[in-house]
């Protein structure tokens, strides 16, 4: 263990999956096989297999050709990375073109390992699966738009229920409709008027995976001067996602406000990807469409692990594998959690079970700017967590965890902009506040180090916050621990006291 964490890198070994879907061809490396696993390496070539495929039933030429070179590069990246364990899939083109055999073969000699040609069953719950695996209590249908075919999927509790495949998808219809969106949107709205499974869906949430889709959102988040960069998770409430969709469907895509932020390879299937959302909207009319960066690939990841791994929850394997890489001493971290549970029990305030999800992260997450400059680390724990690979989080609570980490660090308010207070309500920012004046007061006593907080608690009684010291740490009492126990009776509405075994100070 000492030796991997001296290497900056968790225990495992980094795993790679090669996706040869119908518009793109991708190379994801992870740096291991885990619950919440993190990218390490993503590129991926626009080769567009899936072209002509629905008119032809051929892959194109000079598609193949440039898929075959992406994939030996793909080869000799892995390679470098000293990757051994590497797992390739293909999907929709292959699996429905004619001369996809002979294309797989080709493929398999590049890569240089077996590549899985997944059925629509099958690629329909992988994708729900990387859903599953990394929204917390997913709960709707998950629809996955790629090149060649749309995969519909009912998620309930956990798990991934019965699921389809249609050939909606976006190059799909562009060839369908003879490059026409007023002739795709029609022949969406006659497929899907016969899926029962959309039956299901009012009042629920659609959550909408693959690069069409994502670009779209992208599009909407710039629209909206979103306060935040991270793409999963993203909440469209369906009215305006309606509103929005049928604008892009409307217009030229080049005309489109931040269209540069999307390829221009992908400009094109913008008007396609709509029209199925807009049908999906208008007939089954969700709640809301939440947009999910994971899909097929990390879907393959977590059916592959044991039950126990899958079971846990991925906000907190993230924010520990954090913890483990960035902290002084990883096990203050858990210390840090009973300690502040231990405090929230004897408090007026409430938590429920997501509460304390949320501040078991944040206190996994409370040490991991350490190395920064003191003046900087609010800013940078800020940072580092808002814009961190977590999963298992949705913006709000994302934002909640970033404040707390800052607040950790900081008493001032000058951190907080309009924008990011915008993500979090009232009371998440008064319990980041709360959270964070806790732990200044706990590093205080520890200077994260383990095995002193559990022999320091503070807790509230009759309107007085008091911290108890054993007597050998009575001489921590100082005029600054003082101040830092002040400014969190303060938030709580209590008289602060530092008592030690046989005295009060």
């Amino acid at each position: 263990m000492s030796d991997m964490k001296a290497q900056g890198r968790l225990p495992g070994e980094p795993v790679a999956i090669v996706d040869i879907g119908s518009n793109s061809v991708r190379l994801v490396a992870y740096e291991s096989h885990a619950r919440a696993p993190t990218p390490t390496f993503n590129e991926k070539v626009l080769c567009g297999l899936g072209q002509g495929v629905a008119t032809t039933g051929l892959l194109p030429e000079d598609a193949v050709a440039k898929a075959l070179a992406a994939l030996h590069r793909f080869r000799v990246l892995c390679d470098t990375m000293r990757i051994s364990d590497l797992r390739s899939i293909a999907t929709a083109a292959v699996r429905d073109a004619a001369n996809g055999p002979q294309f797989l073969s080709l493929a398999q000699r590049a890569m240089g390992c077996k590549i899985e040609l997944l059925s629509g069953s099958q690629e329909a719950r992988l994708s729900a699966l990387g859903v599953v695996s990394s929204i917390h209590n997913a709960d709707g249908v998950v629809g996955d738009l790629g090149g060649g075919s749309l995969e519909l999927t009912d998620v309930r509790g956990g798990d991934a229920r019965h699921g389809l495949t249609l050939q909606l998808g976006s190059l799909s219809l562009m060839d369908l409709s003879e490059r026409s969106p007023k002739r795709a949107a029609k022949i969406v709205r006659e497929t899907l008027s016969n899926v029962k499974l959309l039956n299901g869906l009012p009042g629920r949430t659609f959550y909408a995976v693959g690069g069409t889709w994502r670009a779209l959102a992208r599009l909407h988040m710039r629209q909206r001067q979103y306060p935040m960069n991270v793409m999963h998770n993203y909440v469209i409430p369906s009215r305006d996602a309606l509103e929005f969709v049928r604008l892009v469907e409307r217009i030229d895509a080049d005309a489109l406000l931040s269209i540069e932020s999307v390829s221009s390879a992908r400009r094109p299937l913008l008007a396609y990807g709509a029209a199925v959302l807009e049908e999906i909207i208008r007939q089954a009319n969700p709640k809301e469409i939440v947009i999910s960066a994971l899909g097929v690939r990390e879907g393959l990841l977590y059916s592959q692990l044991p039950p126990e791994t899958q079971a846990e929850d991925p906000l907190l394997a993230s924010a520990r594998e954090f913890n483990r890489l960035r902290s002084r001493a990883p096990e203050h971290g858990d210390e840090l959690f009973e300690w502040t549970s231990r405090l929230m029990t004897s408090t007026h305030l409430e938590e429920d079970a997501e509460d304390k999800r949320l501040r078991h992260a944040a206190c996994l997450l409370s040490d991991i700017s350490w190395r920064a400059h003191p003046d900087y680390r609010g800013a940078q724990a800020y940072d580092l967590v808002v814009n961190a690979a977590f999963i298992g989080v949705d913006h709000p609570s994302r934002a909640f965890l970033a404040l707390a980490s800052a607040y950790r660090h900081l008493s001032n308010e000058d951190f907080v902009t309009p924008q990011s207070r915008s993500l979090v309500t009232a009371r998440q920012l008064d319990r980041a506040r709360i959270l964070g004046a806790a732990m200044r007061v706990a590093y205080n006593i520890s200077a994260a180090m383990p095995d002193v907080l559990p022999r320091a608690p503070m807790t509230c009684d009759k309107g007085q916050v008091v911290l108890t010291l054993p007597a050998d740490l009575a001489a921590l009492s100082s005029e600054r621990l003082q101040s830092r126990i002040r400014q969190f009776a303060r938030l709580i509405g209590g008289d602060p006291e530092i008592r030690t075994l046989n005295n009060s100070i």
